[in-house]
């Protein structure tokens, strides 16, 4: 079966990356939903998942039974994942809008790697259980209050309604902006109450932290830790960045040796790993798929480089041709040079 085939590839790249594979994976994988999609409804901006996807919920129930299937022969343990809302209200996530609770119970599961090992899996059941952080948001369009029909430059979900936070009893925080990790943790460990500020990014398709609100007298507490171990945390900062530095050398190496196992005629491999695999880039090469060297992520990695550099679709976008005719145009010359570059 064909599902049975994409669940199976979805399943494996999420277990390979984090050796443990949840319903929600797979649908992501098989791109029912996407990532934005499952961080809306988290936030409590949809009543259920299966508004938001691509399919219903009697495909997306195909697909949790197949990732059962696959993960029985597979011999990987059973768990639960819980999914609470990231709204005030802290509700109980829906992935159906109808769905029995059995249903929904099965969409839950979550299948466990073997190899895991029981402190691991022990802290995954913790952090699994812990209330997700509160989310506020930037709004990207007008909106007003639910309760005062007022507007401002932040809202909270509340029963799927968007509230100021002077309704939500939140307007005594302040805005501490993203940008330094060990005072945004810290503060947020010192503030009773507190919110991560997200804004959705159009270009990158996702949502992205702008900050956390806090209480002003954890802010000021927290600046005082961060200045009693600054030289510490300067040299660990250091230590940090040659480790990763050295991480990302070593992938884009096996990156670039798996595009010649693939494409053993391609010229430039070393450069298409270097330009996809970059840190931070948002890139094919740093997605889940591309770090367990997916066949297809690899594939589209070339295919993105040979569409740059040897076909005329940058020529094409100048000129005003639409992006989906421009990759319609140029199919065949990417198709051909993909062609030569297998079989040199």
């Amino acid at each position: 079966m064909r599902l049975g085939r994409r669940v199976a590839e979805a399943a494996e790249i999420a277990l390979a990356t984090r050796k443990y594979v949840t319903v929600v994976d797979v649908l992501t994988g098989l791109r029912w939903v996407h990532t934005r999609h499952v961080e809306s409804w988290r936030q409590g901006r949809a009543g259920s998942l299966e508004e938001l996807a691509a399919v219903d919920a009697a495909r997306m129930t195909d697909a949790a039974a197949l990732l059962a299937e696959w993960a029985g022969d597979k011999g990987l343990i059973a768990g639960e994942a819980a999914y609470v809302s990231g709204s005030r209200d802290r509700s109980a996530l829906r992935f159906t809008r109808d769905g029995s609770e059995e249903q929904e119970r099965n969409f839950h599961r979550q299948w466990i790697s073997p190899a895991m090992s029981e402190t691991r899996r022990r802290r995954l059941a913790e952090t699994q259980s812990r209330p997700p952080d509160l989310r506020v948001l930037v709004p990207q369009e007008p909106w007003r209050c639910a309760g005062c029909s007022d507007t401002g430059p932040y809202l909270i979900m509340e029963d799927a309604s968007p509230y100021c936070l002077t309704c939500a009893d939140m307007d005594h925080l302040v805005m501490l902006p993203a940008g330094n990790a060990a005072l945004s943790r810290r503060a947020k460990k010192e503030s009773g109450l507190s919110a991560v500020v997200v804004e959705y990014n159009p270009r990158r398709k996702r949502f992205e932290r702008r900050g956390v609100l806090i209480e002003e007298a954890a802010l000021a507490r927290a600046e005082d830790l961060c200045l009693e171990d600054e030289d510490l945390r300067a040299r660990r900062r250091t230590r940090d960045a040659d480790r990763r530095a050295h991480q990302d050398v070593e992938f884009q190496a096996r990156m670039a040796a798996e595009i010649l196992r693939l494409f053993p005629g391609c010229p430039r491999a070393d450069e298409i790993a270097a330009h996809a695999a970059l840190r931070g880039s948002g890139r094919v090469g740093r997605t889940s798929a591309a770090k367990v060297l997916d066949e297809s992520a690899i594939t589209l990695a070339v295919v993105a480089s040979v569409r740059h550099k040897d076909t005329a679709y940058d020529e094409l976008l100048m000129n005003g041709v639409p992006r989906m005719t421009a990759r319609a145009q140029i199919r065949d010359r990417i198709d051909a040079v993909l062609e030569s570059w297998r079989t040199a």
